[in-house]
């Protein structure tokens, strides 16, 4: 299987302005903006690769608009998701509680979906303490609910960010290999490459 090359379609979901845009530019481009984004209207797409356990990982990123208004688009770009980065910033409450409905969406449209919880903005709470508005292990006590991976990572120093999409390459591999050992015989091959065919992602 060495060399052998996978494609992870992950998509990025949360309130607007938690920073998504910021880890995917952070991730991808190894910067951080400064100034206020334009809010992404619909979805921005962009593509990076890495070796995981000798295969070539190549993650499709769609970075959706976190606006109320684009909710029902957002549902074209998280179909066939193999992982979803669902954001928040830990210095506004209500974007924690908004992560519970793309969760439920998740749960209901895509359940073979493989859920992230990332806290977003470190950096404004290390000096700060009180800025923090989204309690740590109440985040986990979800997590843990809902059998996802939980973070906290600041898009300006890059804290975690590197880790967070490590984590969501080597989990897909993992799930993807196991799935290529349990295939029933008799499926098409050929659709592995449709995105709306699902890896097996359960917990």
């Amino acid at each position: 299987m060495s060399g052998q090359k996978v494609d992870c379609k992950v998509v990025m979901l949360g309130k607007e302005s938690v920073g998504k845009t910021s880890l995917v530019e952070r991730y991808v481009h190894h910067r951080f903006l400064q100034g206020p984004y334009q809010n992404t209207i619909g979805a921005a797409f962009v593509a990076k690769s890495m070796n995981v356990g000798g295969r070539n990982v190549t993650l499709g990123i769609w970075d959706t608009a976190g606006s109320e208004r684009y909710e029902a688009m957002s549902r074209i770009y998280y179909r066939g998701a193999r992982a979803a980065i669902v954001c928040y910033d830990l210095t506004d409450p209500s974007s924690f509680e908004r992560t519970k409905f793309w969760v439920n969406e998740l749960q209901n449209f895509e359940e073979h979906c493989r859920i992230y919880i990332c806290g977003t903005k470190t950096d404004l709470i290390e000096n700060d303490k009180n800025r923090r508005q989204v309690d740590f292990h109440d985040v986990q006590d979800y997590a843990d609910e809902i059998k996802a991976h939980l973070c906290e990572t600041s898009s300006k120093t890059g804290h975690s960010v590197d880790e967070l999409f490590q984590k969501v390459a080597e989990d897909f591999v993992n799930y993807s290999s196991f799935q290529v050992h349990t295939e029933p015989k008799g499926v098409d091959l050929t659709q592995k490459r449709d995105v709306t065919s699902y890896a097996c992602c359960h917990h």
